[in-house]
This record gives structure tokens, C-alpha cells and sequence, in this order.
């Protein structure tokens, strides 16, 4: 992947106007206008703590939205399991790999991430489990979805103070615990299938710090219709209340071959797309598009663009000299 000075969602955003589309829902006549320059970022304080019970003596009461970066640790849930990530798959097969030295990908992915982490500090109207779950899907398959996600993940989890829980959510063709080289097992489809189950009991911890994740489960002909039952935002809402750090990142089928993007979209409270380059066309980014309306903040990853290097050489400085 070569590096431009720009973002890679600010790149797509040069590419294709998918804000424009968001506001008409419908097909836009003639080619895509250059977007507005993009706000800057800026920090957003945590809001004021809500009441709690009398804590016992020495114990602190911790605010209800705390900023990641400020919340402590939750207690850990009984149940679920523990796996290792393997490491050498992730580096042969290209991916970030946790604490290995800062690449070009993971400086990529940590623009993304500050994007992200600042739109869910920033929309404290919405319920907890929305604001804080991310889906990313795209239009077709080999776009590059899995990848995105997957690193996507790993960056989230290397930030201080966060919790991240990627949930394998491409039930027709379930990739991301593969790739991480985790064994799969009951998941999201049981947890919604049976109201008396704790969706925590089938997280996984990894041994890398801050990263769980969550199997798609059983196969099941009626996922788009459990999707859709308020079964999806209870599930949602239990796996955040068990960790008040936690983000959720979904993978999804990609929306033109699969339903369960679009139904997932209104559970959120961002959609990343994932854009490749040589691959993706217009026309179905815009008809993507229109199939997310259930979610009002819609961002996209331009991915495989063969932008020339100009400037910016992320991974190529780490602050240290080297010996001849």
C-alpha cells in the first residue's frame, strides 16, 4: 500500500462524493464534486458522572461516558475462553502485527482509528451500544473488507484505556478468527437465537492486550430475521454494559450479496465501506449506499489505490539512529 499525504478515508472521499449520496439516497447526476475540507479533530470532554449507589470504602465511582482513555478496568465476566494470536500468519499474509515495530499499514490504520474514536466521543446522544459499535462492510467480495476489519482491530487495541471486541459477523463465509488463527464456536447467531444466553459467555480473550472477539456461531437460514428482531440491540447493549471501555467492530457480508449489512446498519452507530480502488465501481457504491441508510454516518476506505509516494513515508522513522 503506498501513502499519499492524505488519509485513506480522505482519499475515497476525493474519489467518490459518498456524503452527497447519503443526503439524496437516490442516484446523483454527473460525476462527483471535490468534498469540503474535512473538520479538524478536536477532543471532546467526557460528559458530567451520573448518580451511583454509596461506593464501599476506597472504591471510586466511575462516569457513566468516560473517555476511553479514562475509564478503568471493568471485571471480567465468567465464561468464554482464551486463545493466542498467531503472529507469523499475520506478518506472512501482510497484516499489522501486535507490538512489532510501526509500519506503513499501522500508521495508515491510525488515522482511520483517530477518525473513528473522535465521531464516537462526539455523538453522546445516542445509546451506549450504538455509539460505540463500527460495522465495515463493502459492495462485493474481494474488496478487501476482512483485511480492513481485522487491522482495523488490531489498532483499536493497542490504544491505551480501550477495549475492542471484533465480532465475525460474515455468517455465509466466517474468515476473521481464521486469520487471527483462532478455532470458532458458538457465537452472535446463538446468542441471538436463545434469549437465555449471555452473549459474554462466547467472547474469546486473545493474549493480545485489549482485543476480543466473538465468533459468528451456528449456521442458521433465519440471520437476516434475528438481525432484525430488538433481540440484536439487547445482545449490543450487554456486550458494551460488560465493559464500559469496549468498541464493537462488526464484519459483514458485503451489502450487494448479503442482507445482513443493511440490517446491521441500523444497529450502529458508524459504517466504514471499504473501497478497492481497481474494483469497486459507481455505480455499486452508490446503490451500497443507499442500502446503509439504516445508519446516518457512512465513511469509506479507499483500498489498493496506486497513489505515488509524495511526502509522507509512514513506518520510515522511528526517532532512533542506526548503526552502518
Amino acid at each position: 500500500m503506498k501513502h499519499s499525504r492524505i488519509s485513506l478515508i480522505e482519499r475515497a472521499a476525493e474519489v467518490y462524493d459518498f456524503g452527497a449520496a447519503l443526503r439524496a439516497r437516490a442516484p446523483l447526476p454527473g460525476p462527483f464534486p471535490a468534498p469540503a475540507a474535512a473538520e479538524p479533530v478536536r477532543a471532546v470532554p467526557a460528559p458530567a458522572p451520573e448518580p451511583e449507589p454509596e461506593p464501599e470504602p476506597r472504591a471510586k465511582p466511575a462516569p457513566a461516558r468516560a473517555l476511553a482513555s479514562e475509564a478503568g478496568p471493568a471485571p471480567r465476566r465468567p465464561g468464554g475462553r482464551s486463545a493466542t494470536i498467531d503472529r507469523h500468519a499475520l506478518a506472512a499474509a501482510g497484516y499489522i502485527v501486535p507490538e512489532a515495530s510501526a509500519t506503513g499499514l499501522a500508521e495508515e490504520f491510525r488515522l482511520i482509528k483517530r477518525q473513528l474514536l473522535a465521531t464516537i466521543e462526539r455523538r453522546v446522544s445516542l445509546p451506549e451500544e450504538k455509539r460505540r459499535s463500527i460495522l465495515v462492510t463493502s459492495a462485493q467480495a474481494n474488496e478487501g473488507k476482512t483485511f480492513c476489519t481485522t487491522n482495523l482491530a488490531l489498532s483499536l487495541a493497542g490504544e491505551r484505556g480501550l477495549e475492542v471486541l471484533l465480532i465475525d459477523g460474515d455468517f455465509a463465509k466466517p474468515d476473521t478468527l481464521s486469520i487471527l488463527g483462532i478455532d470458532g464456536g458458538p457465537g452472535l447467531v446463538d446468542a441471538l437465537a436463545d434469549p437465555s444466553v449471555d452473549p459474554e459467555d462466547f467472547v474469546i480473550r486473545t493474549d493480545v492486550q485489549g482485543l476480543s472477539v466473538l465468533p459468528a456461531g451456528r449456521k442458521d437460514h433465519g440471520v437476516p430475521e434475528l438481525l432484525a428482531s430488538d433481540r440484536t440491540r439487547e445482545v449490543l447493549a450487554r456486550l458494551i454494559a460488560a465493559d464500559k471501555r469496549r468498541i464493537i467492530l462488526l464484519d459483514s457480508p458485503p451489502a450487494l450479496m448479503a442482507s445482513p449489512a443493511t440490517v446491521l446498519a441500523g444497529h450502529v452507530g458508524q459504517v466504514l465501506v471499504v473501497v478497492r480502488a481497481d474494483r469497486t465501481t459507481e455505480a455499486d457504491l452508490r446503490e451500497t449506499i443507499g442500502l446503509l441508510a439504516g445508519c446516518d454516518n457512512v465513511a469509506l476506505i479507499l483500498n489498493g489505490a496506486a497513489i505515488a509516494v509524495s511526502g509522507r513515508n509512514f513506518g520510515g522513522y522511528d526517532g532512533y539512529g542506526h548503526e552502518a
